[in-house]
C-alpha cells in the first residue's frame, strides 16, 4: 500500500532547523533518556500508537476530520517518527531541514500552531502509559523540553513559509500517458508557479481520495513552460497509485503539496555524480542529469538504471536519448537477470571521489545505502529520501 503522509505521521516526527538548541548538541543527556525510552516502547509500536491517536481524537475531536477515514494505513509511522528524532537527534543540520519540511508541508492539511499541544499532550500521554520502566519526572522533562522544540522549529517554518507560498497548489492533469499497464507518466499544470528543485518530491491528493497524500518525485528540472510530470507506478492496494494510473485523465484536479527533499545537486563543486534508480526512481534521477546540462557542468554522471526485466525499463529510451547528447553522461540498464542493482553497481566504480544518488523502491535504497558504504563512499555523500523509513535499520 502507498507510504502514508497525513498530520500526526510528521506532527510527531523530531527534526529541526537553523537555530541550535542544547537539546540537539552532542550526546546530550536529554537524548540519552529519549533514546532509552523509546528502547523500551519499541516492541509494543503498534499498542503506542492506537493509544496516541485514541487520546488524541478523544480529548479533540475536532481533528479527526483532518485525517483520512482509514486509519489502519499508517498504523507504524509513530514509531518511524520516533526512531528517525532519536537517530538524528544530535544532528542539528539533519534534524532541522527533515523539520522544517514538515512544517512547511502540514499547512496543506489545515494544521494551525494551536494543535501541536493536543499531539504534544497525546504523545506523553502514550509514552508515560507504555515506558512503564524507562519513565520518570526527569524523562518526562526531557520528552517535554524536545518536543516543544520540535515543535516550534515546525512552526516557525510554517509561518515564514505562509507568507511566500500557499498551501496547497491546484493541478490540472493535461496528459496522461500509460507506458506499461501499471506505470503512467502524468503531466499537470499547477494553477500558479510552483518552485521546485531538480530532484525533489511532491505530495499529491486526488479528488478521489480525500485527505490521502502521497509523495511523487519531479521527472525533470523546472520547465519554461511551468509543467510538472511524474512516474506513477499503481501497487498492489495503492489507493492514489491505482486512481492515478488508472482512473486520472486530462482535465482532472489534483491537488500538491510544496516541494521537498534535499536530493538536489550542488552547483558549486563539480563533483562527479554516481546515481541509482530503480524502477520509477528513474524519475528524479532523470530531473537530476536535466539539471547538470542546464548548468553547463561538465562533470562525469553515471547512471545505474533498474527494473526488473527489460520491458519494466520503461523510460530506457530517453535515458539513452540523453547519454547520446551529452558526452560526460553513462547510462547502465540492470534487469534483476543481471544481477541487483547496488550489486551491479559496486562492479563498476571507485565511487569513493563520487556524490552518490539514490531513489526507487525502500528494499533498493537500503541495500544500495549499505553498499555504497562498504565500497568507500563517505556517509555524507549518499542523498536520498528515506530519512525516517531508514532510521529503524540503523537504530535497530
Amino acid at each position: 500500500m502507498d507510504a502514508p503522509t497525513t498530520p500526526t505521521d510528521e506532527w510527531v516526527s523530531p527534526v529541526s532547523d537553523g537555530q541550535e538548541s542544547p537539546i540537539f548538541q552532542g550526546p546530550s543527556p536529554d537524548a540519552l533518556l529519549v533514546r532509552r525510552t523509546l528502547a523500551e516502547i519499541a516492541p509494543v509500536a503498534d499498542r503506542v500508537t492506537s493509544y496516541f491517536y485514541a487520546l488524541l481524537f478523544v480529548g479533540n475531536p475536532e481533528l479527526r476530520d483532518m485525517f483520512p477515514a482509514a486509519m489502519d494505513v499508517q498504523r507504524d509511522r509513530l514509531l518511524r517518527a520516533l526512531l528517525t528524532a532519536a537517530e538524528h537527534m544530535d544532528d542539528v543540520p539533519v534534524l532541522t531541514a527533515y523539520l522544517q519540511n514538515l512544517g512547511r508541508g502540514h499547512r496543506k492539511y489545515g494544521t494551525r500552531a494551536a494543535h501541536y499541544p493536543a499531539v504534544g499532550e497525546a504523545l506523553i500521554g502514550a509514552l508515560l502509559r507504555y515506558a512503564v520502566k524507562s519513565w520518570d519526572e526527569e524523562t518526562e522533562a526531557a520528552w517535554v523540553r524536545t518536543y516543544t522544540t520540535i515543535s516550534q522549529i515546525m512552526i516557525d517554518a510554517a509561518a515564514e513559509d505562509e507568507r511566500s507560498a500557499p498551501a496547497w497548489w491546484q493541478a490540472e492533469v493535461v496528459s496522461h500517458d500509460l507506458r506499461t499497464a501499471d506505470i503512467a507518466v502524468v503531466t499537470l499544470r499547477p494553477d500558479q508557479p510552483y518552485p521546485f528543485l531538480a530532484g525533489q518530491y511532491t505530495t499529491l491528493e486526488t479528488p478521489w481520495w480525500p485527505r490521502i497524500w502521497r509523495h511523487y518525485s519531479f521527472a525533470s528540472a523546472p520547465r519554461p513552460d511551468g509543467l510538472l510530470s511524474l512516474h506513477v507506478k499503481a501497487v498492489p492496494a495503492g489507493w492514489v497509485s491505482n486512481a492515478l494510473v488508472h482512473r486520472a485523465r486530462p482535465g482532472d484536479v489534483l491537488r500538491l503539496g510544496p516541494p521537498a527533499g534535499s536530493m538536489t545537486v550542488d552547483h558549486s563543486t563539480d563533483t562527479g555524480l554516481l546515481c541509482m534508480g530503480g524502477g520509477t526512481g528513474i524519475a528524479p534521477i532523470k530531473a537530476l542529469v536535466e539539471d547538470v546540462a542546464e548548468h553547463g557542468d561538465r562533470r562525469p554522471v553515471d547512471v545505474f538504471y533498474g527494473a526488473r526485466s527489460g520491458q519494466d525499463l520503461y523510460d530506457i529510451d530517453t535515458m539513452l536519448r540523453l547519454q547520446k547528447t551529452f558526452p560526460w553522461l553513462s547510462v547502465h540498464p540492470v534487469t534483476e537477470e543481471q544481477a541487483r542493482l547496488p550489486d551491479a553497481v559496486c562492479q563498476y566504480g571507485p565511487w569513493n571521489e563520487r556524490d552518490a544518488y539514490l531513489s526507487g523502491p525502500l528494499d533498493m535504497v537500503r541495500r544500495g545505502v549499505d553498499a555504497l558504504r562498504g565500497a568507500g563512499v563517505p556517509p555524507d555523500r549518499i542523498r536520498h529520501d528515506f530519512l525516517a523509513e531508514l532510521a529503524p535499520a540503523a537504530a535497530g
